[in-house]
């Protein structure tokens, strides 16, 4: 014998298909025979043993069996090793094996049925080579558009001459902290938070996607794009405050390891978007509002979501019904499918495919940036290489497999096995408290704390609890506090006849902002007071951040927000007047001021409110 022999039953079919695997998976490593070949070889080996479990015979005639004798195969041919590590270090681990295989070879045509019904008609070992590399292609362009959109907001959101000041921000976060500040906010920005830093970082993420894109030195892209999104998250402060980016920092983080260990980290994926859809739905479960409970959350959503689409216009007209069994849609996608996520090739799939629609109708109907595009590429590693092959050029195979990392070492198999049971236990954690973050045990509290700057697992669900109307905020200005003219966002509902507009992937952060503070009392938003400063001033970013400025030549003298109640216009309404939007006036939402009137004492009286908001989130 010059190879490892694995005798097997070759009248079982179930046996069949499971051998056909390990030669795929092990190569010329181990020979394949079955028994009713060589059973006059070895006389010691009755005809019932060898009809009850595989024989594993070594050349230097040591004999395995069973569960062992599987877990060696898979090990000699260089498959993995974890399980014989495993089987051989753990003894409660081996017992477990040994009973589930007995347990298996009693009912062999009942498991056979159901391996071909949930793996296909052959069992291949699954290649994750093209999945991953391809991947990390689409993660480099959501990148992209991450850094880009924001770079080419910041100056007017965080610059000097912006609504909040990155500068004064960490000015503020150094006086109330010691050296711990580094820790608690870590940010390339500590260095320098003046436009011009904050624009390098922006801009050199920007290269560095690309780059990621071009496959140019992928492990050293990926820290660093992860690094300086970090930097720039923590600068944005509110603007910056979205579970989308929470969602890029964590798949950013994972994407630093995957191309040194792509099996293990692969499913660090997709246990995140296990949680991730799971707690989704969860949420809306343990809200309670009844919006959700009684199948009615479509009636609202469509004209309440942050900045719907043309789109959303005519799928609010629905009837009731259909927008019914789109919440139990949601529910199933959110609810069910993701428990397929964790099983094998066959219902995985399904599962990309499920959550994928999902997300391609909310593309459709709204405008969530790179939200739900990064969602769709983490369906596709729910895939593997023989799915997605026929779809791919020829030459993308040759070039993922050149990125396939060699034999690992066992203090990098070690950092890795370490780094992912690290993520697995935080993220285990924050999924045990979906909805009841409160009740976290100081224990708990103790796991989460050290990382949770660094945002390396998150939680996550949006609308839970879902808006059922729409207040916008509308900016004006006057000259002579007689004749007021509106400030017209790209993308928030302004002017009644202009159409929603489809923003993806671009985040209007602005845009979005107001959304949010038109749902609570002014004194919750302390940045509007550098908002409404800007625009008496004149600041030039600021502007740049709106589509309309009534002011082009000089800035007005008075400034004021009302807020108004829109809904989406009636068919015959816009028949008859071309408007998409309806509006009643609600509420004054921000006093007149003006140079004349109270717009120092306002805007010290906002610089107090943002400097106690930063006091309280470090706290």
């Amino acid at each position: 014998m010059k190879a490892p022999l694995l005798i097997y039953d070759g009248q079982c079919p179930f046996c069949i298909y499971c051998v056909d695997y390990a030669r795929l998976a092990t190569g010329p490593a181990v020979d394949y025979r079955p028994y009713q070949d060589v059973q006059q070889d070895f006389p010691q080996i009755s005809e019932d043993e060898f009809q009850s479990s595989i024989r594993l015979v070594q050349p230097d005639g040591r004999l395995s069996s069973g569960a062992r004798a599987a877990f060696e195969v898979l090990a000699l041919g260089g498959y993995t090793r974890l399980w014989n590590i495993l089987y051989t270090t753990l003894p409660l681990f081996g017992a477990i094996s040994e009973w589930c295989y007995r347990f298996v070879a009693r009912h062999r045509a009942v498991c056979y049925r159901i391996s071909r019904l949930l793996f296909g008609p052959s069992l291949q070992p699954a290649s994750i080579a093209l999945t991953s590399w391809l991947f990390l292609r689409l993660l480099a362009l959501v990148y992209l558009a991450a850094f880009t959109s924001f770079t080419m907001q910041a100056p007017g959101l965080i610059g000097p001459e912006g609504i909040l000041p990155a500068e004064r921000y960490f000015a503020a976060v150094g006086a109330g902290l010691g050296p711990e500040k580094y820790w608690m906010l870590p940010s390339l920005l500590w260095l320098d938070a003046s436009t011009t830093a904050i624009q390098l970082l922006g801009w050199t993420g920007s290269v560095i996607s690309v780059l990621l894109l071009l496959n140019l030195l992928p492990r050293l892209c990926l820290p660093c794009l992860y690094l300086l999104y970090l930097s720039l998250f923590y600068g944005g402060q509110v603007f910056m405050s979205f579970q989308w980016d929470i969602l890029l920092l964590e798949c950013g983080f994972l994407a630093i390891f995957l191309p040194w260990a792509p099996r293990l980290f692969t499913w660090m994926y997709r246990w995140l978007l296990f949680r991730f859809m799971l707690q989704s739905g969860l949420v809306k479960l343990m809200s309670g509002d009844t919006s959700w409970r009684n199948l009615t959350a479509l009636d609202f959503h469509f004209e309440t979501q942050p900045l719907p689409s043309m789109l959303a216009w005519y799928v609010d007209k629905l009837p009731s019904l259909v927008l019914q069994a789109g919440v139990v849609f949601t529910f199933v996608v959110e609810l069910l499918v993701p428990f397929l996520i964790l099983m094998p090739r066959r219902p995985r799939c399904v599962a990309a495919v499920s959550i994928a629609l999902f997300q391609l109708t909310i593309i459709a109907t709204g405008s969530y940036n790179y939200f739900n595009l990064l969602t769709l590429c983490l369906c596709l590693l729910l895939l593997d290489d023989q799915m997605i092959m026929r779809l791919c050029p020829a030459s993308w195979p040759a070039h993922a497999s050149r990125q396939l990392p060699g034999r690992s070492g066992a203090l990098r198999s070690t950092l890795l096995a370490v780094v992912a049971l690290v993520y697995l236990v935080q993220s285990a954690v924050i999924l045990n408290m979906t909805g009841n973050r409160t009740a976290l045990s100081e224990t708990a509290r103790r796991v989460l704390t050290w990382s949770a700057p660094f945002h390396i697992a998150n939680g996550y669900g949006l609308f839970a609890v879902m808006t059922t109307n729409r207040p916008e905020i509308i900016i004006e200005g006057s000259r002579d506090g007689r004749e007021w003219l509106a400030y017209e966002l790209p993308y928030k509902p302004g002017a009644l006849d202009r159409a929603p507009r489809w923003a993806t992937p671009h985040q209007p952060r602005l845009d979005w902002q107001l959304w949010f503070a038109a749902l609570a009392p002014r004194e919750h938003n302390p940045w509007l007071g550098g908002l409404m400063s800007g625009l008496l001033l004149g600041s030039e970013p600021i502007l740049t951040l709106f589509q309309h400025n009534p002011f082009a030549e000089a800035p007005p003298q008075y400034i004021r927000a009302s807020l108004y109640q829109y809904r989406f216009s009636e068919r015959p309404t816009r028949q008859q007047t071309g408007d998409w939007w309806s509006r009643e006036y609600q509420s004054r939402f921000w006093p007149v001021t003006g140079w004349r009137l109270q717009v120092e004492p306002v805007a010290d009286e906002m610089r107090r409110e943002l400097d106690a908001s930063v006091r309280s989130s470090l706290q």
